[in-house]
């Protein structure tokens, strides 16, 4: 999810598709919290591992 972001992120700048950036960053949030989440061990939505 992360990595989907950052891609979403780079191409909406360079192409100047404003959506593209807006779920870009809301997808490196969304991934940054779920890999934190997971790395302190927290299930998340009742499953230990969440990919």
């Amino acid at each position: 999810m992360i990595i989907l972001g950052l891609v979403l992120l780079v191409v909406g700048l360079l192409t100047g598709i404003s959506i593209l950036t807006t779920i870009g960053v809301i997808l490196l949030v969304v991934g940054a919290v779920l890999a934190i989440l997971g790395a302190t061990g927290r299930a998340i939505g009742g499953r230990s591992h969440w990919y």
